[in-house]
């Protein structure tokens, strides 16, 4: 896996340990050379986890909205960068450059990101690996709604095994080398 896209919050969280597991998960991408593609702001989580992996000698592609270089938001320090017009172009370009995707905790952005992607997957197999930064168990209620999702018959249990969690960003990373497509035949076709 030589890419990953990363998506996180443009805010730090409550407490160190969100800011924490961002440093190492650059630290973790750079040590084993593989590209972080971000969303190419100094922001919040994003700016640390590119920070981090810029620091420890990675290689990290920033894909910024022409809106937000306005603001003056695009990380000066990046390896490289693309300047798209608007989300939505921000979002495919991302994922054209990736091989591989971690959601770390955030907002409804991340979210929306992760979901994107996984349902791509789901539509367009094979799936390209889908991690979950888990920090202090921040996905917990996440699984929890895709828990009752299989229970109530909208989500197969296949497409919950798309998406791997892990606390420990090497680990994560471990598992997504590792990951193995899913294919679920749709129910009621």
């Amino acid at each position: 896996m030589r890419s990953i896209a990363v998506y996180c919050g443009s805010n730090f969280g409550r407490g160190d340990g969100y800011l924490k597991a961002a440093v190492a998960l650059g630290q973790t991408l750079a040590a084993q050379s593989i590209r972080l593609v971000y969303g190419g702001t100094t922001k919040g989580l994003m700016g640390v986890v590119a920070d981090a992996a810029l620091r420890a000698g990675g290689e990290v592609h920033g894909v910024i909205t022409e809106k937000l270089v306005e603001r003056g938001q695009l990380h000066e320090g990046l390896t490289s960068h693309d300047v798209v017009p608007d989300m939505r172009n921000r979002k495919a370009r991302m994922a054209q450059l990736a091989e591989g995707f971690v959601a770390m905790p955030g907002g409804i952005g991340t979210l929306e990101e992760l979901f994107e992607i996984w349902v791509e997957g789901q539509l367009y197999p094979p799936a390209r690996p889908i991690g979950l930064l888990d920090v202090g168990g921040f996905y917990g209620p996440f699984f929890g709604m895709i828990d009752h999702m299989i229970e109530e018959r909208f989500l197969p249990q296949g497409h919950k095994a798309m998406v791997m969690a892990h606390a420990d960003p090497a680990q994560l990373v471990s598992a997504m080398r590792a990951y193995t497509p899913v294919t679920v035949e749709k129910w009621g076709l």
